[in-house]
């Protein structure tokens, strides 16, 4: 076969195999899979379609979820990864990195008269800690000083927050901001009659 005709037959392949939304219902997540599996693997969009005899748009259609593979055309695929439909299905992926976050979403640490809500769950490997901080009037951490191995720092959203950091004290309001070693014992103490928000950050996290 000639490579016309060889061209012909992969392109008269993929229009015969795609199923889209419209027509049969949803499209399951393969091509997340696909991606992931093949870059683990250190195989190019353009080797994997070589390896898998299509063409080049086809393994990207798939990998798009813009189009449902053949379970005979998945098949070869994944042989050009030296890989089966039982491991391919087998495999956990790893979890999508998520960067925004809904209020909803966030992380409830403490709750009360104070109330720390977290963004993101799951911070091994991170850096920071980021915090949003609510203290109602009254609301203090404690007599006992906080201390963390860290750095720590902050703005006042509203309200009026005393903070103590060892020997030093000072009452802060909307705009004010703070930032410390987090080894210093601490205290945090809303001395004023509303609310007191703080948007914090902590790093590394260890509060």
């Amino acid at each position: 076969m000639g490579k016309v005709a060889k061209a012909r037959a992969r392109r008269d392949e993929s229009k015969r195999i795609i199923n889209t939304d419209s027509s049969r219902g949803r499209i399951p997540d393969i091509g997340t899979r696909l991606k992931v599996v093949r870059e683990t693997c250190g195989v190019s969009q353009r080797a994997l379609a070589r390896r898998a005899g299509v063409t080049n748009a086809m393994i990207s259609l798939i990998e798009r979820n813009r189009c449902s593979p053949s379970v005979a055309l998945l098949k070869r695929v994944l042989e050009g990864l030296n890989t089966t439909l039982g491991k391919f299905f087998a495999t956990d992926l790893p979890p999508r990195e998520q960067i925004f976050f809904r209020s909803r979403e966030l992380t409830r640490l403490v709750e009360g008269k104070i109330s720390f809500r977290q963004v993101g769950a799951d911070l091994r490997g991170r850096r920071i800690q980021l915090l949003h901080e609510r203290y109602a009037p009254g609301a203090d951490t404690g007599e006992t000083m906080l201390r963390h191995e860290a750095e720590e720092g902050g703005v006042i959203l509203r309200g009026r927050i005393e903070i103590t950091v060892g020997r030093d004290k000072s009452v802060l309001g909307p705009g004010d901001a703070y930032y410390f070693d987090s080894l210093r014992p601490h205290r945090f103490r809303n001395v004023g009659s509303m609310e007191c928000e703080i948007i914090s950050a902590c790093s590394p996290p260890s509060f």
